[in-house]
């Protein structure tokens, strides 16, 4: 049963004592890709030398929107050169709008998050999306901006929200919070929405499923999700993994 890992960051230095075993045993686990995105132009040199070398990693690079204080107004020049010199990069990620977070420099983002669309467009690379209080705002700049396509990362919106992400070329992503019992908005996305627009991840380290909760979250529980899935859908869970992993390889471009 082949699976897919749409948006893990196995870079980070929480997998630095076992990574190697960790993705030993996603293989084992019948995982055969992962997609890493970055979130900062410091931590860009780390992904892609955790990438190399690894045949099941598939990097990205982005600025993401959390992490605003850290980036500068270089860093987007940096992006596209970054892309240029590293052909292996399959995305633009994970950049975004994030209005939770308390005190959020809206205009900052919005303007950040439409530099790194429009170097998405003009380098034909899909992009992954962070969203956080801010689909309308999102969905303005999209249909502005027009990148081929990508994935909206632990997608909840409504589902007239996901329609018109499909229609931008976008497939969604759900993660542990679908394994939750009262995560009722999410389970009714997972069971209405058409399955071509679902894709699988786990946000590793964080984002854990419900089994394990509290501690470190790892790509290695993706077939957890997996079962969630079946479970909320009523659907075979070897139909779901072949599908949901062929839609991640379709966004992406992977033959």
């Amino acid at each position: 049963m082949a699976l897919a890992d749409a948006h893990c960051h196995i870079d980070f230095p929480e997998f630095d004592a076992d990574r190697a075993a960790v993705l030993a045993r996603c293989r084992a686990l019948g995982i055969e890709r992962i997609l890493v995105p970055g979130v900062s132009r410091a931590t860009w040199p780390r992904l892609l030398a955790t990438c190399a070398g690894e045949a099941m990693l598939r990097p990205a690079l982005g600025l993401h929107p959390v992490f605003l204080e850290e980036h500068e107004e270089t860093d987007t020049g940096a992006l596209e050169r970054e892309l240029a010199a590293h052909p292996e990069v399959v995305a633009v990620g994970e950049i975004g709008l994030d209005f939770q977070v308390r005190g959020a420099d809206r205009e900052a983002q919005m303007s950040l998050c439409e530099a790194q669309l429009a170097i998405a467009r003009d380098a034909d690379l899909p992009v992954i999306l962070h969203v956080r209080k801010a689909h309308e705002e999102m969905l303005g700049l999209l249909r502005r901006i027009r990148p081929p396509g990508g994935i909206a990362h632990a997608f909840n919106g409504s589902l007239q929200q996901a329609a018109r992400y499909r229609e931008l070329g976008f497939r969604l992503g759900f993660g542990g919070t679908l394994t939750f019992d009262n995560a009722r908005h999410i389970h009714e996305l997972a069971r209405h929405l058409p399955l071509e627009d679902i894709v699988l991840e786990t946000d590793a380290p964080d984002m854990s499923p419900a089994a394990h909760r509290g501690e470190r979250n790892s790509p290695e529980y993706l077939p957890e999700i997996l079962a969630a899935l079946a479970a909320v859908r009523e659907e075979d869970a070897e139909m779901l993994a072949a599908a949901t992993t062929a839609n991640l390889d379709a966004v992406m471009g992977w033959s």
